[in-house]
Formats: structure tokens, C-alpha cells, sequence
């Protein structure tokens, strides 16, 4: 984040999607207020590529921590290929202990590097894809599309204990998240991705660039439910609900650099 604050002259800047130290590819990055709409982006699925070393064994899950490594026979292709498609679908695990949840107020993974107990607990994940690329023992190269939230380095871990070895990754790249994909740090419109429909406010513009209380009667749609909204020089969040108007966000300007 301090090369982004350096290089575009800006003092507040965020971003979404954690990856792993050891990990590469596509993140979020994004300025100013723009940081508000990091709940409402299109970010889901998420694809990876990822290469799982069959007998190293390390508590992090990656090979930032290895502390052992064994020869482990050789699998056929078959066999892996069976392996990965058992993981289609809903999977119930436990995410690896040095991550960054929180546990009464400290990230698993402080914990973990401190030598404490990390008690976490299971989650649950959706494998869209999954596929083997290219199998060099001891190294097997797959690429998986998952859902949000998805540690491809638990998944590493599974596909290791459903072929009986130890097993950790040794390199992970994200390819996507949703419809975001590395572009040389290209600026996007952040309206074009987000995951919210779009609602139009016919009264006064003044009155929704004041955040003053909204009529429900003004609105094109007006069910409940999270809408963008925009007004010539701003565009608000709002959420209609039982019958009354509220701001989520409001006044983010339309033209600052995201």
C-alpha cells in the first residue's frame, strides 16, 4: 500500500481480498472513499493457480514454515484427477491456522507465530472447478474457481490427506477475483462492477447530495433492498427497508480517482 500511496500522490488507500505473503496475482486495490465499496464489488468466484508439494509438511500450510520433507511414492494421473474432482461442491474445513481471522481480538496467524493454541472454527466453501494442469512428482499443478473466503492453501491440504501423504503449497497465484483481473494497475469504473442493482431518485438532487431524510415515493423501484444511486456530481448506497430510505453511503464523488 505504501507504493500505491507513493506513486498516485494519495493518502488513503485500501484493498480487499488478502493474499498470502508467498502468494502472486490479482489484487484489489482502491483510493479515497472508494474504499466504502469493497462489501459491494463484484468479487466472486475467484480463480487460482496453485502447485501442492507432496510430502512436505508444514504448520502454515505453505512453505514459509516447512519442517520436514519426505520421498512419497509416485501417483498416476488417474488417481489425482479422481482426487481433485472428490472436492467439487459444498466443503466443510478448518481454515489454516496462520490466517488472519481473529480470535478475542488477535489474528490466528500472531497467535500461531507466538506458539499459542489457535482454535478456530470450521468454514464452509464452494468448489466451482477444479483441475489438474500438470502432475511432476512431487509437485502437482492445479487451478480451482471457488468461492469467496476459500483457503486454496486448506485446499492443498485436503487433496494431501485424500492421497495419504504429508503435502503443502509451494506457489499460489490468483488468476481473478469475480470480474477483476490484473491490468498493469489499470484504473477501473468502479459503477461497472459493482454487485447492486441500480435504482433512480426523481426528487431533488440537493436533498440526496445533503443526506436529507428521502421519500420513498421518489424512487423508480421501491422494494426492499440495497441500491446504487446516482446524481449528477455523486452516487450514494441506500437501502429501503420497511417502508423508509437509508443511506448506506452517500456524496462519494462520481470523478476522484479509484
Amino acid at each position: 500500500m505504501g507504493y500505491v500511496k507513493r506513486k498516485y500522490g494519495t493518502k488513503k488507500v485500501g484493498f480487499s481480498g488478502t493474499l498470502d505473503p508467498f502468494a502472486t496475482g490479482c489484487l484489489i486495490v482502491a483510493t479515497g472513499q472508494y474504499t466504502k465499496l469493497f462489501q459491494y464489488l463484484n468479487k466472486t468466484p475467484k480463480s487460482y493457480k496453485a502447485t501442492l508439494w507432496l510430502g512436505a509438511n508444514s504448520p502454515s500450510l505453505d512453505i514459509e514454515k516447512i519442517d520436514s520433507i519426505k520421498e512419497v511414492k509416485y501417483f498416476d494421473r488417474q488417481t489425482i484427477e479422481e482426487t481433485l474432482a472428490s472436492l467439487l461442491g459444498e466443503l466443510n474445513y478448518y481454515p489454516p491456522k496462520f490466517c488472519a481471522k481473529r480470535i478475542n481480538g488477535k489474528r490466528a496467524y500472531e497467535l500461531a507465530r507466538a506458539g499459542e493454541e489457535v482454535a478456530l472454527k470450521t468454514i464452509t466453501s464452494t468448489i466451482y472447478d477444479i483441475k489438474l494442469i500438470h502432475y511432476n512428482h512431487p509437485f502437482v499443478h492445479f487451478e480451482s474457481k471457488v468461492s469467496e473466503g476459500t483457503y486454496i492453501r486448506s485446499l492443498g491440504a485436503l487433496i494431501a490427506d485424500k492421497l495419504g501423504v504429508d503435502g503443502t503449497l509451494s506457489s499460489l497465484h490468483r488468476i481473478h477475483e469475480g470480474q477483476f483481473y490484473y491490468n498493469d494497475e489499470k484504473a477501473l469504473n468502479p459503477f461497472t462492477h459493482l454487485a447492486l442493482p441500480s435504482n433512480t431518485y426523481t426528487g431533488d438532487e440537493s436533498y440526496m447530495e445533503l443526506g436529507k431524510k428521502l421519500g420513498i415515493e421518489y424512487f423508480d423501484i421501491q422494494k426492499e433492498g440495497v441500491y446504487l444511486v446516482e446524481t449528477s456530481q455523486f452516487f450514494s448506497i441506500i437501502e429501503i427497508i420497511d417502508g423508509e430510505v437509508k443511506y448506506r453511503f452517500n456524496r462519494i464523488p462520481k470523478f476522484e480517482e479509484s
